[in-house]
């Protein structure tokens, strides 16, 4: 059963937490500003292939860095169950009369606010220089797509933190992991481009559907229908969660 105090008190811990951690914040940022700024601006006169002429290329690349900023905080949030471990708070929990669920919840809409938070600031920034959003429509349906790419990177980010001890180690291993799903998500380019077998292979990235659906939502212009992007990452999402909670219950709190 859910307890939705301990969901509660997870949940503003790690909000205490970001707030605090203002070099967090700007750590963050700093890599999707720089592609946003360097790529950006500099091919924004340039046809790509594959973009619509009715795009410039800063338009499209909009949705790919928010997707980009999303998928490295909200991975990156698993970090805290190995601080936690490392200074006996993930012991504590472990032994709080609350079910393992309610745990993983509460980590999980955390990290997935503070992901918003920094996609959002993204979307600011991208506004400055040049980006325009449609409608209060398409600015609500990317927040969903943005809450979905959250919770299933969150849930990847704590099976893996779950099962290792080494914070430096998860560095590494979510670097190695993270980054090729972001260059197969058609984040920076169109996927159409991608020779067929590797085309195939970015089907599987569940940021794929992420980017798309942020493009869809923003723009209008997508390779596949909003309402399949919908459909496939939240199915992404509640299999993460699962899972999440699977291997969260399993770990070892010492």
């Amino acid at each position: 059963m859910i307890n939705k105090a301990a969901v509660y008190v997870l949940w503003i811990r790690e909000m205490k937490r970001f707030v605090r951690a203002k070099s967090r914040v700007a750590g963050a940022l700093g890599m999707p500003m720089f592609f946003l700024a360097f790529l950006g601006l500099g091919f924004r006169r340039m046809a790509i292939p594959g973009v619509s002429e009715d795009l410039n290329y800063i338009q499209f690349l909009v949705p790919g860095i928010i997707g980009m900023s999303i998928i490295f905080s909200s991975t990156f949030a698993g970090m805290s169950v190995l601080w936690d471990r490392e200074f006996g708070f993930l012991k504590e929990i472990m032994v709080a009369p609350v079910s393992r669920i309610s745990v993983v919840l509460g980590r999980i809409a955390g990290g997935a606010t503070t992901a918003m938070i920094q996609g959002a600031l993204i979307l600011g920034i991208s506004i400055i220089v040049g980006f325009k959003i449609l409608s209060v429509l398409s600015l609500l349906l990317a927040i969903i797509f943005m809450l979905l790419v959250a919770v299933t990177f969150i849930g990847m980010g704590l099976i893996i933190a779950s099962k290792m001890r080494d914070m430096q180690g998860f560095g590494i291993i979510i670097n190695f992991i993270i980054f090729p799903l972001f260059f197969l998500s058609g984040a920076l380019y169109p996927i159409e481009n991608f020779p067929t077998l590797i085309r195939y292979i970015s089907y599987l990235d569940p940021l794929t559907y992420g980017v798309d659906g942020l493009r869809a939502a923003l723009l209008q212009v997508s390779s596949f229908s909003i309402v399949l992007n919908l459909v496939i990452l939240g199915a992404f999402s509640l299999v993460m969660i699962l899972l999440g909670a699977y291997f969260f219950e399993k770990s070892e709190s010492v």
